[in-house]
Formats: structure tokens, sequence, C-alpha cells
């Protein structure tokens, strides 16, 4: 299926330049993975990149360059850009993205009614809040906005947020300034993938509740 919604310019170039948080980067390499029109972006925005650095004075470099460079590589080798895809990884029947492909994805468990969760650990980067979501069909998730950023990429079904609706492929991000409620899809349940930055700001009992038990 055709993407609709994709990530920012802003996201795509700190992806290109390496200075995307591990858990964003992975989702976005996710969305990469399958998404020709990004692919595309994405070889513009390098090539820009390439060009700046040469004409950049050399400078000295920080102790954790080379392991965020190999880190990088590692996501870009498991977006299939520069080599065949390891085994794939697959929960539910759904085989998931192969920039996940190394990375451990645990349990579903229950969150609330109709929401489950599934935590998935970033080799590189043990800190990182990634996880799978999924939710049954026609539910309304608590209204939360966020402290930072937030990108989710649909892996199954659908959900609306305001005049938007969310397909299989696309890709959304929130901010601080993001504050909404979204609406499972009529045709099933959904599940996406999501890194979060800082703290999601849930409002009322459930979302209270929910704050928690998410780790966010």
């Amino acid at each position: 299926m055709t993407s609709k919604h994709h990530p920012s310019d802003q996201t795509l170039l700190r992806f290109a330049a390496g200075t995307l948080p591990a858990g964003p980067a992975l989702v976005v390499a996710a969305h990469l993975s399958g998404c020709p029109f990004c692919q595309r972006r994405m070889a513009i925005f390098e090539a820009i990149g390439g060009e700046m650095l040469v004409r950049t004075d050399p400078q000295a470099l920080s102790p954790e360059a080379l392991e965020q460079t190999l880190a990088r590589l590692d996501l870009d080798h498991r977006a299939g850009r520069t080599a065949p895809q390891p085994s794939p990884v697959s929960i539910d029947g759904i085989v998931l993205p192969g920039p996940l492909a190394g990375c451990k994805v645990g349990p579903w468990r229950a969150v609330g009614p109709g929401v489950r969760l599934s935590r998935v650990g970033v080799p590189h980067a043990p800190e990182a809040n990634v996880i799978l979501l999924k939710v049954k069909a026609n539910k309304r998730m608590p209204a939360h906005g966020h402290t930072d950023l937030e990108v989710t990429q649909v892996l199954k079904g659908s959900f609306s947020d305001g005049d938007s609706r969310y397909e299989v492929g696309d890709f959304v991000e929130g901010d601080d300034e993001t504050d909404h409620s979204p609406v499972i899809g009529s045709d099933g349940e959904c599940i996406s993938l999501a890194a979060i930055e800082g703290h999601v700001r849930f409002k009322g009992f459930l979302g209270r509740l929910l704050a928690p038990i998410v780790g966010i």
C-alpha cells in the first residue's frame, strides 16, 4: 500500500545527519524500508549533507561518535539500502519491517480495555522507548499531549486523528504542541510501531492509569 503520510523534511534531515535519537530513528528506518518516495528524498538529503561536509572545516569527534555511526550503519543495513535483510521478525502473523531485525520484541500485555502493548528493545540503545501498540477496532484512545517528539508507523489497520486518517505504511509525528485522541478504524484492530521521547501528558482517569504502565 502506498503511504500518504511521511516524515517531515526536518525529521529526515536529522536522520540523514545521524542526530535523531535511536528510538525515532528506528521508526523512520522502518518507514524508509517500505517507502520508495522517502527513499528518494533521503538520497537527496544525503547528497546535500555530503556536499556540506566537504565544505566544512574538520572538527574533533565526540567519544561516542564511532558507536553512533556504527549504530546508524546498522539501521541503514536493515532498512535494505546496503545489503539483503536478515531473517524477518513477526508478531501476530505480521512481518515487521526489516530494521527491527535484531531487536527484542516482548510479549503482548494488556494495558487497558482493548489495548495491548509490546516493548521493543533496541540493542544499541537500551534507553530507547519503542513500543508496538495493538488496539481493537473503533476504540478511542485517551486524550493526551506530548513533551517531546513521538513518531508512529502504522503496521496494520488504521486510525483517525482529527481530520486525518492513517493507514498501513503511514508515518505520524507528534511534538510538544500535539494534543489528540486517536480513534481506531472500524476495519479491524490497529497495530502501530511508536517511539516516544520525553513524556506523554495523559488526561482523564484511564490515561493516568496507562502512564506508569507504558513507562512514559
